[in-house]
């Protein structure tokens, strides 16, 4: 996590010249020892923290759109006006201060008492303590709503940072406090209710109830289903060893990293980012890594075969070996025997073959699914008061209407706030252009849209050199756009997309 850390930026209280503030360039400055941002925007003065409340990025070197400052890392964006986080994965306002203007110099005054919450009534209930489910939890309190919240989760852990699980948590470079998404003590403090450990089992839509495993059942006035997606799990001889592994759990992080201690190989199954961001992890700490897939290159089939080729050339240059066109036949005791009947050595076997939606609580209540929880722009599904978000939600395309389901943990986060706001009964559309990240040692990529196919494939710069902009086409228009340390033009690609919604 970073701050900023600009010994000359300066002291905003005691003023600055006004020519020194140039329209929509955010300016650093410092307020009392606190980093504050200074930004003009049509003729208005914004002052509001100047760090991501999400990983403390440095919003200085964000960029300035509609009234928002949009921080360069993970794509958070904040009003100006209010500090109000208006796009995940921020969960955290930005503190505001007082700015002034006179006789040609702008002051930064005190800073500015968050507003007192609104008051409206009704029971609401979050199935999903996951990205979207933790999302719209908050976000109904941060819209007013002051009446019983309750999110019942089948994990075993409150809300937790999942990216995290295959990245710098599984190399064991990210300590355990890294993890909560929120302080044990945060959830009791806003009056919402976490049930962990507790599945919910059925719903009944003519009643009005969720119930649980354990016999209770819960009232709702409306609902939020986040129920995410489940592990597609390997059908091999030996596939149900202890030491056969998925990852899509703290519990099942925490199981791997203790199956890796003292343990020299590793193969993963999948070329997919949890199976490579795993083998990053694993080779950090140490061990033998070996990648199973079916598939040509890595990721082809999202990336084309450039970003593919790189993907595979970074992860060789770290040691990490590949077994390309093979599948696992067997897993024995300490090794794997592929489809082509070599035999790898392995300790421990990660598998990264894809996920399913978890739909039998919809599906048994009698609410529309296909490949996920069919829902409108509002997010509401085929039961009226009855929304769904996140890796479950098969929603319409705003641009071309066909309907899509996305596994990224920023657009779970970002319909999750958006089904809270429509469960207020404030019926905004889906207007998201898909975000996410991916980590591979040292080299961030950073994707924005959603290009399911394209004919065209345009690379400005050199990917070797971790300098690169990557566009997908199609019939002449781009749909999506990957960066490498690229990262205003990445936000400034996000905002393009928007405004074709």
């Amino acid at each position: 996590m970073s701050e900023p850390d600009d010994k000359t930026a300066p002291d905003l209280s005691l003023g600055i010249p006004s020519a020194d503030l140039v329209e929509g360039r955010p300016l650093l400055g410092k307020v009392a020892g606190d980093p504050v941002l200074l930004v003009r925007e049509n003729a208005r003065l914004y002052a509001v923290g100047a760090s991501c409340t999400h990983y403390g990025g440095p919003l200085a070197q964000g960029v300035v759109a509609s009234g928002q400052i949009c921080c360069p890392l993970h794509h958070a964006r904040f009003a100006l006006v209010t500090g109000e986080v208006t796009r995940s994965p921020a969960l955290s306002p930005l503190a505001c201060w007082n700015v002034e203007q006179v006789e040609g110099k702008v002051y930064v005054r005190a800073q500015r008492p968050a507003p007192l919450p609104k008051h409206v009534d009704g029971p609401l209930v979050i199935v999903g303590g996951g990205a979207a489910g933790h999302a719209a939890a908050e976000t109904l309190r941060q819209e007013g709503y002051a009446g019983p919240i309750t999110l019942v989760s089948a994990d075993q852990a409150e809300p937790y940072d999942r990216p995290n699980l295959s990245k710098d948590y599984l190399a064991g470079t990210a300590p355990e406090e890294w993890m909560p998404l929120r302080p044990a003590d945060y959830y009791t403090r806003l009056g919402i209710t976490v049930l962990v450990n507790s599945p919910a089992v059925k719903l009944d839509i003519a009643s009005r109830l969720v119930e649980l495993g354990d016999g209770r059942s819960l009232p709702f006035g409306a609902l939020l289903l986040a129920t995410g997606a489940q592990p597609i799990p390997l059908d091999v001889p030996g596939a149900a060893r202890p030491s056969v592994f998925s990852l899509r759990t703290l519990a099942d992080s925490r199981r791997i990293q203790q199956a890796a201690r003292g343990a020299r190989h590793a193969v993963v199954v999948g070329a997919s980012f949890i199976g490579l961001e795993a083998a990053a992890a694993l080779r950090a700490r140490g061990m033998q890594v070996t990648v199973v897939t079916p598939e040509a290159r890595p990721m082809e089939r999202l990336f084309g075969p450039a970003v593919a080729d790189f993907l595979r050339r970074q992860h060789e240059q770290h040691g990490v070996a590949f077994r390309f066109g093979s599948r696992p036949a067997a897993i024995g005791h300490k090794t794997v025997t592929l489809s082509n009947g070599e035999d790898l050595p392995a300790d421990l076997v990660v598998v990264g073959i894809g996920v399913r939606p978890v739909t039998g609580l919809a599906d048994h209540a009698g609410i529309a699914v296909d490949d996920g929880i069919l829902v409108n722009q509002q997010l509401e599904t085929s039961v009226p008061g009855i929304f769904a978000a996140g890796d479950v939600a098969r929603f319409p395309d705003p641009v071309s209407g066909e309907r899509m389901r996305i596994e990224h943990w920023v657009v779970a986060q970002r319909q999750g706030a958006l089904a809270a706001q429509n469960m207020l009964g404030q019926n905004k559309r889906l207007a998201i252009v898909p975000f996410f990240w991916s980590q591979h040692y040292d080299v961030a990529l950073r994707y924005v849209g959603h290009a399911a196919r394209w004919d065209e494939v345009r690379v400005d710069g050199d990917l070797d050199r971790l300098d690169a902009r990557i566009e997908y086409l199609s019939a002449g228009k781009c749909l999506a756009v990957v960066t490498i340390n690229r990262d205003q033009e990445s936000l400034e690609a996000e905002l393009a997309f928007e405004r074709q919604y």
